[in-house]
């Protein structure tokens, strides 16, 4: 596969993080004239608590600084950015941003394949999502057993898969960093020119989580909505971890 550098364009540094200064519509643009050309482009979505995460994992950090689209998902990480100058366009999250994707992917005859959510869920987003986007072909789906990352033999399951699909965007769903950590070890396994890692976006997807009004969206209120669904999961989450991302915009002034 090649590398598309004529579309990729600039970031903008941020605490710890180089995020690609782009609103939904350039996105789409170049997500697709990538998997068009079948060439490289990895898209990861960026929220305080991913930030958090590469905070410790310079691993993931170092993926991030690699991936050719890294994008603000969260109206948090918008405000810091207002903040110290460095005005990022808009927030785009993976569940705001793969309805378009499949939609535009319908038109050009673009091919899909999903991984990741429990047993069937994938297939259910899916089926959702083709009976929306008349024209959409989705090659397969699948979800892989727990702790799989530590599993070689699953893991070239998975890349054989995938990579038989044939298809032209892989959207992967396992939760950070391991969506991630798995794209960036195995993109040229599987050969799939766009991967997007899109998180809980499979269950948003599916209509297994419910998504927040868009006024919250707007206010930044998206992360207190997923709370109020999942106090015991998220809480130390939300109001301990990701509280410390007040002490990284002190720690990166620059």
């Amino acid at each position: 596969m090649q590398k598309g550098n004529e579309i990729l364009q600039g970031k903008t540094s941020l605490l710890n993080t180089k995020f690609s200064n782009m609103d939904k519509a350039e996105l789409l643009y170049a997500v697709i004239e990538h998997a068009k050309r079948r060439e490289r482009a990895n898209l990861i979505f960026v929220n305080v608590d991913v930030i958090m995460k590469m905070e410790k994992d310079d691993y993931l950090r170092q993926i991030s600084e690699e991936a050719e689209y890294v994008l603000a998902d969260g109206m948090p990480i918008v405000w810091i950015s207002k903040l110290k100058g460095r005005t990022l366009k808009e927030k785009v999250s993976g569940s705001d941003f793969l309805p378009l994707l499949c939609e535009q992917a319908a038109k050009e005859h673009l091919r899909l394949f999903f991984v990741g959510g429990r047993e069937g869920v994938a297939a259910k987003a899916a089926m959702r999502l083709a009976d929306k986007y008349k024209g959409l072909e989705i090659t397969g789906t699948y979800a892989p057993p727990f702790g799989f990352e530590k599993n070689p033999d699953e893991i070239a399951k998975m890349n054989q898969i995938i990579r038989e699909s044939n298809s032209d965007i892989l959207v992967v769903c396992l939760g950070c960093p391991k969506q991630e950590k798995y794209v960036y070890e195995n993109q040229e396994k599987y050969q799939i020119p766009v991967s997007v890692c899109a998180g809980a976006a499979i269950d948003f997807l599916a209509g297994n989580i419910k998504r927040c009004p868009s006024w919250m969206s707007r206010y930044g209120l998206e992360w207190f909505y997923r709370f109020l669904q999942e106090p015991g999961r998220l809480f130390k989450r939300y109001f301990i971890d990701d509280m410390q991302i007040i002490r990284l915009i002190f720690k990166y002034r620059d």
